[in-house]
């Protein structure tokens, strides 16, 4: 039996990621690249994150989308902030099927004093399944105590 989430299915150059809670966790496990101010956050799809038509279901992309943004940008801020998501909007491209990489590549457009916006496309290789953009608000870093339970 070919286990997806492996980690020797893993590109080089990819970290696991300790991030993102309890959902993040469940829906994972999700590994980060960091290149000067471009951060990619990635997955491998599971058969548990297929629908009924044994592709990726469209609420794990999107719920993949929204995690890396927000992780994206505390990432690129170096934990000065967190963030909530204000507004989510996605557009489906192409599906995702079980064994493939999802990348997340996040192009954080602004972080200010109370809202941070952010864009990003999940890919598969070269291939572009989704687009999402997003609105945040901006919190209070994360206390050492809930970093400590990966959230």
């Amino acid at each position: 039996m070919t286990i997806y989430d492996d980690e020797n299915l893993v590109p080089p150059g990819f970290e696991k990621l300790q991030r993102g809670g309890p959902y993040v966790a469940a829906m994972g496990p999700l590994y980060f690249r960091r290149a000067d101010a471009v951060v990619v956050i990635a997955m491998r799809v599971a058969q548990r994150h297929t629908n009924m038509r044994g592709i990726a279901h469209g609420g794990m992309l999107a719920s993949l989308a929204d995690s890396a943004l927000g992780i994206g940008m505390t990432i690129a801020c170096e934990g000065r902030h967190s963030f909530v998501t204000v507004n989510l909007s996605t557009d489906f491209v192409e599906a995702a099927r079980p064994g493939d990489w999802i990348e997340a590549h996040i192009d954080v457009q602004r972080i200010g004093s109370r809202m941070a916006f952010a864009n990003c496309y999940l890919q598969v290789e070269d291939r572009r399944i989704l687009r999402a953009s997003g609105v945040f608000a901006v919190m209070a870093p994360l206390s050492p105590e809930q970093l400590a339970a990966g959230y």
